[in-house]
């Protein structure tokens, strides 16, 4: 009996010492790593656009991303090559800021600025993320598939088809954006009273240069006459040309011309002298003379808007005061 017990301890003590030996496996490679979404879209010319990071499912790190055999949905060949191909990017060098009071002409924003060589496409070899940068309007629009290589402590896994890339032409909500719209009556005293706020509205021109066409104009969409000086300025209230001052606004009988050199505009919200956060607004006057506001007589017209620009190009912003007749004076 006494041997048995024995033999039975030598066993128990023997199967205690192998498993001791059997290797661990260190960390964990999951099965289903995904992005947020299954389809990551390109806006071609945007300044920047970035995908989610990789969920990688609780998977030990630290892990490391390839992106493998970039192809066409629907045929499987090859992604052109454009894809990789180098081009000029101009941006701010590092650790360079604009900043509207200092940077007033090309000459000084070019100091902050220089010209590097990039894809249109960068793959983020730690977080998985895609970002595509202005050279985006040189690829083609389509529909791209492409694999995923994932290596961790652990190994490494293929996942095919992790996810498609869609190339497609941005809409004017991607490249124009309102940030604020009120408007105000003033009588001879000064006193104000709330009127309906302005309607902003923007269509892109062209694709060329760097441009805004501002336009005020009636519930009739009757242009007011900044040359004329039926579109003023109020006091020292940040107007179209505090946001960027490297070009002249340029006055017509029915618009404002401001070349802004680069996207987005303003680039930066604009912060007074005095510390006062303006963000993007802009102040105007209409005088009394040029304007009738609906129940509210002999009234100035004082619209605030704020809007940005967020892609290279020539637009017309149409700000429209929904409760106001233009006074046309001969």
């Amino acid at each position: 009996m006494k041997t048995k017990i024995l033999s039975c301890y030598i066993l128990i003590f023997s199967s205690a010492i192998i498993g001791s030996c059997t290797k661990i496996e260190s960390g964990f490679l999951s099965d289903d790593i995904r992005y947020k979404d299954n389809t990551i879209f390109c806006k071609r010319g945007m300044s920047l656009t970035m995908s989610d990071r990789i969920n990688t499912d609780g998977s030990t790190p630290p892990y490391q991303f390839e992106l493998i055999n970039l192809r066409q949905e629907s045929s499987e060949e090859a992604a052109p090559k454009v894809f990789f191909e180098a081009f000029d990017i101009l941006t701010f060098k590092p650790g360079m800021v604009f900043n509207a009071e200092t940077d007033t002409t090309v000459e000084l924003l070019n100091k902050k600025r220089e010209t590097v060589k990039k894809p249109p496409m960068e793959f983020n070899t730690v977080s998985g993320q895609l970002v595509f940068n202005r050279a985006s309007t040189n690829l083609p629009l389509g529909r791209y598939t492409f694999d995923v290589k994932m290596s961790n402590p652990t190994g490494q896994k293929l996942f095919p088809k992790l996810a498609t890339i869609e190339i497609i032409d941005p809409v004017i909500e991607d490249m124009f954006e309102v940030t604020y719209q009120a408007a105000t009556g003033s009588n001879a005293s000064e006193v104000f009273t709330t009127i309906t706020s302005p309607k902003l509205k923007c269509t892109k021109i062209s694709n060329e240069g760097a441009r805004v066409i501002l336009k005020i104009v009636d519930k009739n969409g009757k242009a007011f006459n900044p040359k004329n000086g039926e579109v003023v300025k109020r006091g020292d209230r940040p107007m179209f040309e505090s946001h960027v001052k490297f070009n002249p606004v340029q006055v017509t009988d029915t618009e404002m011309i401001c070349d802004f050199e680069v996207a987005p505009f303003p680039l930066a919200k604009l912060i007074g002298k005095d510390g006062t956060d303006w963000g993007y607004l802009n102040y105007y006057r209409i005088p009394m003379q040029f304007a009738q506001v609906d129940g509210l007589p002999n009234s100035n017209v004082n619209p605030v808007f704020g809007f940005r620009i967020l892609m290279e190009g020539t637009y017309e912003v149409e700000v429209m005061l929904p409760t106001v007749t233009r006074i046309e004076r001969k």
